[in-house]
């Protein structure tokens, strides 16, 4: 089609989609890492997190020019799947293979003709069983010919053998020109076994990989609290002599419930805990809640510069849960 109105409108279209689903994908790769409903409505009015608008921007790109443009170079040049492929190969594997001595015969492929239209009259002159309709390049993601044998761009989605097997059977012959085999058999040799040590060696790390990750998605905290010390200023000299330091405390409830936190301290002698009126907090199920934390001691209780200190998010005692503690440190000026 020459290039027109309705030309630039499909492939603008087209490419509009593309972008609407690259940027469907990094958003919800962001919201994964944090509470989803909460996330995205700060994503959509300009509050969120500087990370969350990078690493949207960095995934909608990427995928973008991956899934959209680049598209099977990806498999070709940079996928690391074909070589883990690779690396786990045995003859027993199973591969999607050609069957050469039946698509080739003696004088090779050839198309159908008036005298090749039935597969006695392709035998009688030792012509194979490939009509060389190309459908299986065609249909091959990565643009291959599984005719030319076993190659690291495959990744064995078998459309391959589906297209041949449409062809086979339009023509009323039988399936599995091409199809799964193993080099074993390839090469005459005994059906693929199943059960072999590799496979079951795979299959053990698997269920271990699967397990432990069941376990610690079953065993992970009904809520987070992490706390980063504010560095300007790293502390500030009040006018009784104590000195301060500033804290951003960060609380995010996991559970499907309301959940009342107290926050207190421990390990630094005589310390007190500002929070102003947040020092006790209720958090609805789901939220995250971002506050402020001011510790002040006085100087001459330590002996040196920094003194370990942590801060203690205790639940109320009808949620029945265990406090968590976050140890951060406490800055003391040089005197």
């Amino acid at each position: 089609q020459p290039w027109n109105l309705e030309k630039v409108f499909k492939i603008g279209l087209t490419h509009l989609l593309w972008l609407l689903v690259a940027f469907a994908t990094g958003l919800t790769f962001v919201l994964y890492w944090g509470n989803a409903p909460d996330l995205i409505v700060e994503f959509f009015t300009g509050q969120a997190p500087f990370a969350a608008y990078a690493t949207a921007a960095f995934l909608t790109a990427t995928t973008y020019v991956m899934a959209g443009i680049a598209r099977e170079q990806v498999c070709t040049y940079m996928c690391p799947y074909a070589r883990f492929q690779s690396v786990m190969f045995d003859p027993d594997t199973l591969i999607v293979s050609y069957d050469r001595s039946r698509g080739e015969g003696e004088k090779g492929r050839a198309k159908l003709g008036r005298e090749l239209k039935t597969r006695e009259q392709r035998q009688a002159v030792g012509v194979g069983d490939c009509i060389d309709c190309g459908y299986c390049v065609q249909v091959c993601p990565t643009g291959i010919d599984i005719r030319n044998g076993l190659q690291i761009q495959c990744i064995s989605c078998a459309l391959c053998i589906d297209a041949c097997d449409t062809i086979m059977d339009s023509l009323g012959w039988e399936r599995g020109l091409v199809g799964y085999t193993s080099q074993r058999e390839e090469e005459g040799g005994d059906k693929a076994r199943l059960l072999r040590p590799k496979v079951l060696g795979y299959a053990a790390v698997l269920t271990v990989a699967v397990a432990l990750l069941a376990w610690s998605v079953g065993h992970q905290a009904p809520f987070d609290l992490t706390v980063s010390q504010v560095r300007q200023p790293i502390f500030t000299r009040l006018s009784d002599g104590r000195i301060e330091n500033a804290y951003e405390v960060k609380v995010n409830n996991k559970t499907s419930h309301r959940l009342g936190l107290t926050f207190s301290i421990e390990g630094l002698p005589d310390a007190e805990l500002d929070m102003g009126r947040f020092r006790h907090v209720v958090l609805r199920a789901g939220q995250r809640l971002r506050l402020s934390a001011r510790i002040k001691a006085r100087p001459r209780v330590f002996d040196g510069k920094t003194h370990p200190v942590t801060i203690v998010a205790r639940p109320d005692p009808e949620a029945k849960l265990p406090p968590l503690r976050h140890e951060t440190v406490f800055y003391v000026p040089a005197s």
